[in-house]
């Protein structure tokens, strides 16, 4: 009896230009990496503040709950959209897409979206680098564990920067002239 594999490993030979390994292996790791912080910002819809010492008021739950999760959803969406990058369908629009299906994608039109997100998220890696060195405002934690255990689910948030921006790169070198 032969397993089945739900999703096969994907072939390096579906872009024009080979596709460097450790692109491929950061486009793919990208959203197991914010899983965790998706995962960790999940309980703060329900009010439940993980440990967090907050004064501020509650906002209704018809608020936080569609805001997290939908800041979540957008989060891992965003981070699947960088596995364009490396695939076939960042280079040639899918052909199930009505009017622009089969289409090439201009190169400037991934890698200038990518590179004002990266440059963005690479402004918060350092911002999180400032927090955690006291040079900024902490958030105070009812005891070592709590702010341990958010440290744990958001230190991997700091890739995201710099891992999109080599991925732009490598994009732009790919598909730059030959």
């Amino acid at each position: 009896m032969a397993i089945k594999h739900l999703h096969t490993a994907p072939a390096t030979s579906d872009t024009e230009r080979p596709v460097p390994r450790w692109a491929l292996r950061a486009a793919y790791a990208l959203p197991w990496l914010l899983l965790p912080s998706c995962l960790w910002r999940l309980p703060f819809a329900f009010h439940f503040d993980m440990g967090q010492l907050n004064d501020t008021p509650p906002s209704p739950l018809w608020i936080t709950i569609p805001y997290v999760f939908g800041l979540s959803v957008l989060t891992e969406a965003a981070a699947l959209l960088c596995i364009g990058l490396v695939r076939r369908w960042g280079e040639v629009v899918p052909g199930w897409i009505p009017a622009i299906g089969g289409r090439r994608v201009p190169p400037m039109a991934a890698v200038v979206p990518a590179t004002g997100g990266g440059l963005l998220l690479a402004a918060l890696t350092v911002w999180m680098a400032l927090t955690w060195a006291g040079v900024s405002d902490r958030i105070a934690y009812e005891n070592g564990w709590w702010e341990v255990l958010s440290m744990v689910c958001l230190t991997p948030m700091a890739l995201w920067g710099p891992i999109t921006l080599a991925l732009a790169w490598a994009y732009h070198r790919r598909r730059g002239p030959a």
